[in-house]
């Protein structure tokens, strides 16, 4: 069967109506210019604010400011959010003082809540501690083990935790560059102590070469299809050995949504599913900007596993992002405006 193009996780009319009526809500009082400031890497400026969004913005009054980080920022502003996609703990602290000394701005996100992200242990321990009964599919994540160190130690330690082979594995640490988003593939015990700690260590679950980035916007639930790596058989396993490294899999250009795919496996997880966890991650991590890397185990249709959480991901690449985060955008200033009129 051939998918013509991305299958959207609901109707289009109804997208387009739901759209129209968050704009109108969007603004209950005469328009004001929304302010927002960002203080983002260069390569996440040219890949965010893409013409078209800040277009888009302009239109419905919202403003995009740089942040000079050469200057304090409480001498910037004002302003209205604040979008960051900085490490460091001097950002953070930075971030943490202005917060405390500006209650009303909206900064997105927490720094504590997307430090949580950058080790690939911590990242999935959410979902894992969560309980998905009646959620229209059952969502886990592989089993793995962590190693800080040593990698002589690495085959004794996974025979230990009885990891079945092949493994993948992947930097522990996420520190935003393109070396964190690196895999490998281990086919045999000897190959083990060839990788370099720290790492993660994930079984490799067959899932028909796609995968389902999921991508959250607040309440707002995305996903599509992207090309992964393919499913690994008995015979495959026995005459292969080493590591085999790969750069990031599932890049835009590794698009699945246009390709003749088998339906056991391409056909999207159930919207209920996505929404709920999406949800219960919202809520758990604290975060309103992540996405989400999900696999359908091969063979089954409701079993499904998040192999990755990415905190402020490349929106840039989603059909129709400028409509969704705009959206987003005077969604807050639309709660504050309705919690500002319940307290006065």
């Amino acid at each position: 069967m051939r998918f013509d193009g991305e299958i959207p996780l609901w109707d289009e009319e109804e997208e387009e109506e739901e759209n129209e009526r968050v704009s109108a809500m969007a603004c209950p009082t005469p328009p004001q210019k929304l302010v927002v400031g960002y203080a983002l890497t260069s390569k996440k400026v040219k890949s965010f604010l893409q013409p078209t969004l800040e277009s888009l913005a302009r239109k419905k009054g919202i403003c995009f400011v740089a942040i000079d980080q050469g200057l304090p920022l409480s001498k910037q502003g004002p302003f209205d959010i604040i979008l960051h996609k900085l490490t460091g703990k001097d950002w953070q602290q930075i971030l943490e003082d202005y917060q405390e000394d500006h209650p009303e701005v909206t900064i997105l996100d927490p720094p504590d809540a997307i430090r949580h992200l950058h080790n690939r242990q911590s990242m999935l321990q959410d979902v894992a501690d969560l309980d998905l009964a009646d959620w229209n599919g059952k969502v886990d994540i592989p089993r793995q083990l962590v190693i800080t160190k040593d990698p002589s130690s690495i085959p004794a330690a996974v025979t230990e935790a009885g990891l079945t082979l092949p493994l993948v594995a992947k930097p522990l640490l996420v520190d935003g560059s393109e070396k964190c988003h690196e895999l490998a593939l281990a086919y045999d015990q000897f190959s083990l102590s060839k990788l370099e700690p720290p790492l993660v260590l994930q079984e490799f679950v067959n899932h028909g070469g796609v995968l389902f980035k999921v991508y959250i916007v607040g309440e707002s639930v995305r996903v599509v299809r992207r090309f992964s790596l393919p499913d690994v058989n008995k015979s495959e396993l026995l005459n292969n050995s080493g590591v085999y490294r790969f750069p990031r899999v599932s890049s835009a250009a590794a698009s699945a949504d246009d390709a003749d795919l088998d339906t056991s496996v391409a056909e999207l997880p159930p919207r209920p599913l996505l929404e709920s966890l999406g949800k219960e991650l919202r809520r758990r991590l604290g975060l309103r900007l992540f996405n989400i890397d999900m696999i359908r185990e091969r063979g089954t249709r409701d079993r499904f596993y998040v192999i990755d959480i990415n905190y402020f991901p490349g929106y840039g690449k989603l059909p129709g992002y400028e409509h969704v985060f705009t959206d987003f955008l005077l969604s807050l200033v639309q709660s504050k405006y309705k919690r500002r009129l319940a307290n006065s």
